[in-house]
């Protein structure tokens, strides 16, 4: 089983996590194989090895030798799919290098050449009642989430990319021109998915209409805004829920400040210091969030209530609340200026 353009996934050594991450993503393999001069494979780069590395607080600039799989898992060219795929299994592998008995990369196989991704029961629930006022006079006769991006309305493609990962529950909490999404997007059986929706009679914030779900759900839940462009891998941030037995989990992205001025540092009126035009880095919230069911006695009922108060509330309590890291490409679609870079972006993004 051969995989194209696997040769993109290639790496030095001495190249950079962010040039890593591009590989990743240029060759949409979800690894990168870190290889010497001969092409010998010497490591690799998952996207979880990635993640954790930032959370360790390895910065994008270092090499990328600093976070590899020094000890990754290889066959021969004599493997069969059989084999491969059985091994995938036992080690919970995505991908294998093909290599001969020098080490050498002949190949790279993907999971996705054998099998369809895992249906997934999670419910998933995007958020798509808001006015869209940033974006008039866009949105003056059309909600924003059906403002088309790369041809397709901004939230069929989530709903797309949720698919992609096996999920097929969805939950679209409307409020503005409701009418027009639900005609869109009806019960969701032209995508072969399960569609409900949460009719918010006023404005309840990012998280006051979770107050509105029919039940509880018996796993764990995604909540996303509803006007994002982003190629996070959603079964990947499941797994790090769950792996990591978190209660409410908030992708976060990293956002650089630099400031336009040199920085003096002083102390007792002495200057001590001088950074010219420092650069600060912090992460955001990116507007995507796993929860488990519990989170839901903490959501008012029919009341005005956003994210991030739930999570200072969980935080107080001390719940098990956590950072995951989104390295992949992300846009919030909130004003004209962002929804002209998503029509420029789309096709070399995600085709």
């Amino acid at each position: 089983m051969t995989t194209k353009d696997w040769r993109k996934a290639l790496i030095s050594p001495r190249e950079s996590i962010r040039k890593a991450i591009q590989t990743i993503d240029v060759s949409a393999m979800q690894i990168a194989l870190v290889v010497n001069e001969q092409k010998q494979l010497l490591g690799t780069v998952t996207d979880g090895d990635i993640r954790r590395g930032l959370l360790k607080g390895c910065s994008l600039d270092d090499p990328v030798s600093s976070i590899m799989n020094e000890r990754p898992t290889g066959v021969s060219t004599e493997a069969t799919d059989e084999h491969i795929l059985a091994l995938m299994k036992q080690k919970s592998l995505h991908q294998i290098p093909v290599v001969d008995r020098q080490g050498i990369v002949l190949d790279l196989v993907s999971i996705s050449s054998f099998l369809e991704p895992p249906r997934k029961d999670n419910w998933v629930v995007l958020m798509a009642g808001g006015l869209g006022t940033r974006l008039s006079p866009l949105t003056n006769d059309c909600p924003k989430p059906l403002l088309k991006v790369g041809g397709k309305p901004i939230l069929e493609n989530i709903l797309n990319s949720f698919l992609e990962s096996g999920f097929y529950n969805f939950f679209i909490s409307v409020n503005y021109k409701s009418q027009m999404i639900e005609e869109y997007f009806g019960n969701g059986s032209r995508w072969g998915i399960n569609i409900h929706y949460l009719r918010e009679s006023q404005k309840l914030g990012t998280a006051g209409s979770l107050s509105l779900l029919p039940s509880v759900p018996q796993e764990p839940f995604f909540v996303m805004n509803g006007d994002l462009l982003t190629k996070v891998n959603f079964f990947n941030m499941l797994s790090y829920h769950e792996q990591q037995n978190s209660v409410a989990t908030m992708a976060v992205r990293e956002y650089e400040f630099q400031v336009p001025f040199g920085v003096i540092n002083s102390q007792d009126k002495k200057i001590s210091s001088i950074v010219e035009k420092p650069v600060y880095k912090f992460n955001v919230n990116a507007g995507i969030y796993l929860l488990n069911s519990s989170c839901l006695k903490n959501i008012p009922s029919r009341e005005y209530y956003d994210m991030p108060d739930l999570f200072k509330l969980l935080i107080q309590e001390e719940e098990k609340t956590l950072a995951f890291p989104i390295w992949e490409y992300w846009l919030d679609i909130g004003q004209l200026n962002d929804f002209q870079k998503a029509q420029q972006e789309f096709h070399n993004v995600f085709e």
